[in-house]
């Protein structure tokens, strides 16, 4: 039998090219020299019925480029759209990369797994057999995301990249048995990340399925389910539909102690933004416990703009800006103690409210809220007062608050270990890329017994 094995190899094995030094066994050349290329175009809207509904050939966009492969798109073509247009279907492991449509869609790739035509914003690279793998060259491609956003935004007007670009784009060649080793590689490593995300979706999913049972009360922990007589505990009407019949419906006003926004410092002196106090902004609220901040402020600082420092634990909430999306019931809990800016709001619940029960409540219905008590005409915000107007039903126990915000801290640490996991092996991805696409480490084929 036989296997792969990573070797390194020693300096004189390489040859210095115009684009770095590669193993003297591999062709430095352009892309043109190892591939043949296609182009396509969008048949007329005005004509949809005719061009796209009822299509059955798959066609590409921009938009549907996810920097691997491709093997369903969102829009298909008749046959009437490749007979009277421009349109061509490219084989199935062509390379797409995108020439323009926004700064950040320029340079994504993808790999058709299907025959498929394109749009004009995309060109399709065919790589000819036994000279270029398909996967060599998205791999290539991906880990080059950087050259294609600095191609396009040189000495250009509206920044792209062009056919010729594309046509022109120097990269090593090793042989295509080495190729297809590296490309195996670094799929393997590519499928680990995968299943890694469909199992962090999938935990996600249990934790948003999970909240909305428990803090609704539809479903009742074993411990709290039950009257001293042993029957199942019961529900009953409020002004906000069913609760169970041991919760109570209040405001924030009812449940909270004080609440307390922050401030900028004066940004015209610099001194107040070189100190060693954390200073949270709204834009770090992301659904976490913040341990550190962006920018820090000094003593004087807090002084001068007469801020709190909010001590671990603390509940924050952003208040305005809340007609963006990702904004709208954006929240966090101080992890490290910390002042705020103005667009945070910190909240201190009084004994009727446990503050994680709080944070896992708004995250659930936080959206939901700024939408409907926000004001405002250009921004949406939150104040003090229509803060405090905030109905929200609980458990007047506050043991079962406790109880029920343990279950979802734990399902918050199991994912975020599971999202370490996958940084981590983001990472290994990337060190693998580098060492791989320049020869600095080399795949060999060995015996194995």
């Amino acid at each position: 039998m036989s296997g792969i094995a990573e070797v390194s190899l020693s300096s004189d094995t390489y040859n210095q090219t115009e684009i770095g030094k590669f193993p003297i066994d591999w062709e430095v050349g352009s892309l043109q020299d190892a591939a043949t290329f296609g182009g396509g175009t969008t048949p007329p809207r005005k004509l949809y019925d005719k061009y796209y509904v009822s299509g059955v050939h798959p066609w590409v966009k921009t938009l549907d480029l996810n920097n691997g492969v491709i093997a369903v798109t969102e829009e298909n073509v008749t046959d009437a759209a490749l007979a009277e247009t421009s349109l061509k279907k490219h084989p199935a492991g062509s390379v797409l990369i995108a020439m323009y449509g926004g700064f950040n869609q320029i340079g994504r790739t993808g790999l058709i797994a299907i025959d498929a035509a394109i749009n004009q914003a995309l060109v399709a690279v065919i790589p000819r057999k036994g000279k270029l793998v398909s996967e060599y060259l998205l791999y290539n491609f991906n880990y080059k995301v950087e050259y294609w956003k600095g191609v396009a935004s040189s000495s250009r007007k509206d920044p792209n990249i062009t056919s010729n670009d594309v046509k022109n784009y120097l990269l090593p060649l090793p042989t295509v048995n080495e190729q297809t080793a590296i490309a195996n590689a670094l799929s393997d490593v590519d499928a680990l990340i995968r299943e890694l995300e469909k199992l962090i979706a999938k935990k996600q999913a249990i934790k948003t399925a999970t909240m909305q049972q428990l803090l609704t009360g539809r479903t009742r922990l074993p411990q709290f389910a039950l009257r001293e007589d042993g029957t199942p505990k019961g529900t009953k009407p409020s002004e906000l539909g069913e609760i169970p019949e041991d919760w109570e419906v209040f405001t924030f006003a009812d449940v909270i102690s004080f609440l307390s926004s922050g401030a900028t410092p004066y940004r015209g002196n610099k001194s107040f933004y070189k100190g060693a106090i954390r200073w949270i902004t709204s834009g770090e609220l992301n659904y976490c416990v913040i341990n550190d901040t962006i920018e820090k402020i000094s003593d004087e600082a807090v002084l001068k703009a007469n801020l709190k420092i909010h001590p671990a634990g603390t509940f924050l909430m952003a208040i305005t800006g809340l007609e963006a999306a990702g904004t709208r019931g954006a929240c966090g809990i101080v992890g490290q103690p910390s002042a705020t800016n103005q667009s945070c709001m910190a909240i201190y619940p009084n004994e009727k409210l446990m503050t994680q029960y709080l944070y896992f409540w708004y995250v659930y219905n936080g959206e939901e809220l700024a939408f409907k008590y926000c004001q405002g005409t250009k921004q949406l915000s939150y104040t003090a007062g229509l803060i405090k107007k905030i109905p929200i039903y609980l458990p007047c126990d506050t043991g079962e608050q406790t109880a029920i915000a343990t279950i979802l801290s734990d399902m918050d640490e199991e994912i975020q270990a599971l999202e370490q996991r996958l940084g981590k092996n983001r990472q290994i991805k990337q060190g693998m890329m580098q060492e791989l696409l320049t020869g600095k480490t080399r795949l060999v084929r060995v015996q194995e017994p």
